[in-house]
Parts: C-alpha cells; sequence; structure tokens
C-alpha cells in the first residue's frame, strides 16, 4: 500500500515560524519525505510578524467563512490563503484576522504588551483554543478545495490535534477524507502542552464536534486535543523511550496522566525518535554557522574546533564579559560573569530553556559547590527561561568560587548558540524529561560530547560511547559526571576523540531524516491499511 500524498498541520516550520524544536522537525520531515517521492504539502497560520512576500509565497485567489460559534452567538470568521513551493514542498500559509493580530507564535511579545498591558510578555494567547480551532477548519477547508485527498493528515501537538476527530465526526469532512489515515506526533505531552480547555460549551460550540465526542476525551476534568485525536487515529510521540515513560513509568505523573489514560483505552502510544539534518550544522560550513572556523568531527580534524574555543574564551573572557556584547552583535543577550582565558581547561557548554524541565535548578545547584578546586574547568550558559532560574544562575556565577570560571548569557542568539556548540567540549543537558533532544545531536556534530540525564530520547547518548550519561535527578550526580569528564579530558584526549568521532557515525547511521521518513512512512501504512480494513468492514 502506496503512501502517496501527506498533509502536515502545524504551528511552525523551520524558515518560515519557528518557537522550538518542532519547527525542525516538521521542516525535516517534509523535506524527506518529498525527496521519497511523496507528495507532501504544509499548512501553518500566517503569523503577524510574517511578510508573506519576503518569504517567497502569493497570494491565493481563495477565501471563504470558517464556522467559529461560541456557547451563546452564532459566529464565522474569514479565512484566505497563501502559497509557496520550498524545495519540492507545497507550503500554505492560513490567513485571518485571528492570526494577523499576533506576533509571537505562542505568546504575546514585549511589543504586544507595549499596546495592551493586559497581553504581558511571555503569557500564552487568551485566545489559543479559538486559534488552534481555526487553523485546523480552515487548513481542513482548504484540503477539500484543492481536492488533495491525502493518504495521512499528519497532525503535531496539541495544537492540532482536534483534526482526527473533526474529519471522522464532522459531516462536512467524513465523506472527503473517509480514506484518508490520521497519525498525531506529541512533541511534548508534558503538562501545559496540551492546548486543553476547561470551558466545555464553548468547547462544543467553536469546534462543531458532538457532546459525547467533548465528554468522552476529557482529561482531569478538561476537554483534551491530545486524547481526541488519539481515540480517532494513530498517535506517536518523538522517541521510542518517551513513549515506552510515558504508558509504563511514573514519568507520566509530568503529563497528568495522559499516557496511562491513552494505555487505559488500549491506545498504544508508538515512539520514532526524531531525525536531523546533519548538513545544516556541519562545521565545515563555518561561514553559515557562524564560527570562527571550520573542521571536521567525522574524521577527527579537530584543529579548526581548537581556534572556536579560544575565540569563545576570548568573547567570554575579557575584563568585563559583558562590555563585549553591548553594541556588538549579540547585544540582545546580558552577561553575568566571565571566563579566565585558559584553552587548556575543559569547557562545559549549555544552550537550554532555563526550565525546570531542562533540569537547569538541578545544574545551578551542581555550581554552587564549584565542584571543587581541584576539578579546574570553565562553563559558558546561554538560554533564557523562568526568571527565578535566570537569577539563580546569575548568582552562581557570582559566587567567588565561580568567579572567571561561569558565564551566564540570558537571551538567545543563533549564531552566539553555534559557537558555543562548536566552542565546548562537553555539552550538558540534565533534563528531569525530555521527549527527544536536539541539541545533543547538534552538540554531537560540533564535537562536542553531550553529557546528558539518561531520559526519555536522550537515552540515544550512550555512556562512553557517544556521550556521559548518569540516572540520578540529584545535583550531587551530574557534578559527578562533570568531575568524570574533567578527569577524561585531562588524562586520556584519546578517549574524547573517539566519543567525537562515534557520535557522528552513529548519527548518520540512524537519525538522518531521510532514514527516520522511512519509519514515519511504515506507521502511515499501517494507519491506512487500518482505514482500508475498516470500511471493507463496512
Amino acid at each position: 500500500m502506496d503512501i502517496r500524498k501527506v498533509v502536515m498541520l502545524s504551528r511552525e516550520y523551520a524558515g518560515i515560524a519557528g518557537a522550538g524544536g518542532v519547527k525542525d522537525v516538521v521542516k525535516g520531515l517534509c523535506q524527506a519525505l518529498s525527496r521519497l517521492g511523496v507528495e507532501t504539502c504544509v499548512i501553518l497560520p500566517r503569523y503577524g510578524f510574517l511578510d508573506p512576500y519576503t518569504l517567497g509565497f502569493s497570494e491565493m485567489d481563495v477565501s471563504f467563512k470558517v464556522e467559529m460559534d461560541y456557547a451563546a452567538e452564532e459566529r464565522t470568521e474569514v479565512v484566505g490563503f497563501w502559497k509557496a513551493d520550498m524545495e519540492g514542498v507545497k507550503c500554505f500559509l492560513v490567513e485571518a484576522e485571528r492570526f494577523a493580530e499576533k506576533r509571537g507564535i505562542y505568546t504575546y511579545t514585549a511589543e504586544e504588551e507595549k499596546l495592551d498591558p493586559s497581553k504581558r510578555k511571555g503569557q500564552g494567547h487568551f485566545d489559543y483554543f479559538a486559534l488552534n480551532v481555526l487553523h485546523q477548519k480552515a487548513a481542513l477547508g482548504l484540503i477539500e478545495y484543492l481536492d488533495i485527498k491525502p493518504d495521512m493528515v499528519h497532525c503535531h501537538d496539541g495544537h492540532t490535534g482536534l483534526v482526527p476527530a473533526m474529519i471522522r465526526e464532522t459531516d462536512g469532512f467524513r465523506q472527503f477524507f473517509l480514506r484518508s489515515a490520521t497519525l498525531l506526533t506529541i512533541h511534548n505531552a508534558g503538562i501545559g502542552y496540551h492546548q486543553d480547555v476547561a470551558d466545555l460549551p464553548f468547547a462544543k460550540a467553536v469546534t462543531g464536534l458532538p457532546w459525547r465526542v467533548v465528554y468522552h476525551n476529557l482529561l482531569n476534568g478538561t476537554f483534551d486535543p491530545l486524547v481526541a485525536g488519539s481515540t480517532y487515529g494513530l498517535v506517536n510521540t518523538v522517541s521510542e523511550n518517551y513513549a515506552r515513560e510515558l504508558q509504563d513509568t511514573e514519568l507520566d505523573a509530568m503529563t497528568g496522566w495522559l499516557g496511562h489514560t491513552l494505555k487505559d483505552r488500549g491506545i498504544k502510544l508508538e515512539g520514532i525518535t526524531n531525525g536531523i539534518d546533519a548538513d545544516e550544522f556541519n562545521p565545515l560550513n563555518s561561514e553559515a554557522l557562524g564560527i570562527p572556523c571550520a573542521f571536521n568531527s567525522l574524521s577527527g580534524d579537530f584543529e579548526g574546533k581548537t581556534e572556536c574555543k579560544k575565540a569563545l574564551l576570548r568573547l567570554l573572557a575579557a575584563g568585563d564579559a559583558a562590555a563585549e556584547f553591548m553594541g556588538g552583535p549579540f547585544k540582545q543577550v546580558n552577561v553575568t560573569g566571565s571566563l579566565e582565558y585558559r584553552p587548556d581547561l575543559p569547557l562545559f557548554t549549555v544552550v537550554s530553556r532555563l526550565t525546570e524541565q531542562k533540569g537547569m535548578d538541578i545544574l545551578a545547584r551542581a555550581l554552587e559547590t564549584g565542584l571543587g578546586s581541584e576539578n579546574a574547568f570553565n562553563i559558558a550558559i546561554l538560554g533564557h527561561g523562568k526568571p527565578e532560574i535566570e537569577e539563580h544562575l546569575r548568582s552562581v556565577a557570582s559566587l567567588p568560587q565561580n568567579r572567571g570560571r561561569m558565564c551566564v548569557l540570558t537571551g538567545y542568539d543563533g549564531v552566539l548558540a553555534n559557537r558555543l556548540y562548536a566552542g565546548g567540549d562537553f555539552f550538558i543537558i540534565p533534563s528531569r524529561y525530555e521527549p527527544c533532544g536536539l541539541t545533543d545531536f547538534i552538540a554531537e556534530i560540533m564535537g562536542n560530547i553531550p553529557i546528558v540525564r539518561s531520559t526519555g530520547g536522550l537515552v540515544k547518548v550512550e555512556d562512553g560511547i557517544n556521550g556521559l550519561s548518569y540516572r540520578s535527578e540529584e545535583p550531587s550526580e551530574l557534578a559527578s559526571v562533570m568531575t568524570r569528564a574533567v578527569a577524561i579530558f585531562n588524562e586520556s584526549p584519546q578517549t574524547i576523540k573517539k566519543m567525537q568521532q562515534r557520535a557522528v557515525e552513529i548519527i548518520l547511521e540512524k537519525y538522518t531524516w531521510d532514514k527516520v521518513a522511512e519509519k514515519y512512512i511504515e506507521l502511515y501504512k499501517r494507519g491506512l491499511k487500518e482505514i482500508t480494513e475498516a470500511e471493507n468492514r463496512g
């Protein structure tokens, strides 16, 4: 049973709009499917910060009204569309007033807060559920209008999780999508990522779904798109181990027991570990990445990496490091602390959201001890997140034992991130839970050995093979493995080089998007087979 046409619904797509790893997954998978001969398209909103013309889109002569009722009011909203062909993938943007007024993908921006103080920077959109529903209804309407007849409708996260229910339970869509299978990919099942809604009359009215569907798909009293999407089609998450953890371990408590709820219904959560476009982060392409020198992690030619490390230390080591950023290319990044210019010392690096999920509070507590004066090292941390964790890290950088050896860069810049990846010796990922992990891949490609807490998708880092790993959430265990890393760096440089090279080999063997896409095609075929068999049964 061949897979010929796939339509994806996502709120993110790299090169168009992105807020996290979802953008890279959707783009990487779409392009790989296209290379494998599958006609692939993706549909996402046209946010207010996007200029379609600059991105190469043209306006379509298509518009229609979408039913967006409130509980006590019949309503419609008008949508239009843009289209572009991007490296073999047909991309569509949904034009609507509700999207155009948004300056951020999921949250309000400083610009919006300035205009309206009730829209606080970093706060989720108050109309998030209606945003998601409008996107999904408009996308399905466009698919019908273009008569695409997809074999698979692939939905990403709770933002598009209602599509499987809509095409089975809505008269306007049921017949058209009769022979289309659905797959819902959960990129993060943590509480706060479900896009659930507690106002059930509103959920029923705006979605147009029957009451029995709303009541049947509650989780902890709220209508949950992840439950609904999983009820009507296949569901997977972005690593085999994360899927196992959610249905077989207590880690599922962090999802509100989503995994066990699905298990109790007889729904299996599949797992396919994300891939990566290794060429995109290849340090041989130094100019594109914005790193000082090229090097080759696969062949073991790290002369250029040594220069990248020295350049990073110079950037962060000049007296008051903050002065190097004021008015410079990284002026949007705030700096606390500086690093001693010691290329002979191991350099730990971090590029992460500064949140509890990512274990950044654990890292802060591990660094409070300085790991002992005999373990000389430098560490640079880049990211933004919870103000409390940002302040904790800044305060740790100011401790006497960490002065001159710890630099905290709050904010984000893509080129600066690449410099940390390329210049570091060890890359720390102490996550409490991690559906897949992308930063470990990037670090490995750039010869930066990952140190991970072995959870979720991070189990792909095997201790002593392509990185270092540990299991406990205790800061003392993280400190212990960092101490071990220092010892390996000082005593066994050949071990370091062997891990660096093996890490890239494993990525090329298992985790390119072309290889991962083949696994998705097999899952698509299974979904299509189930739809066909159900239709034949009558």
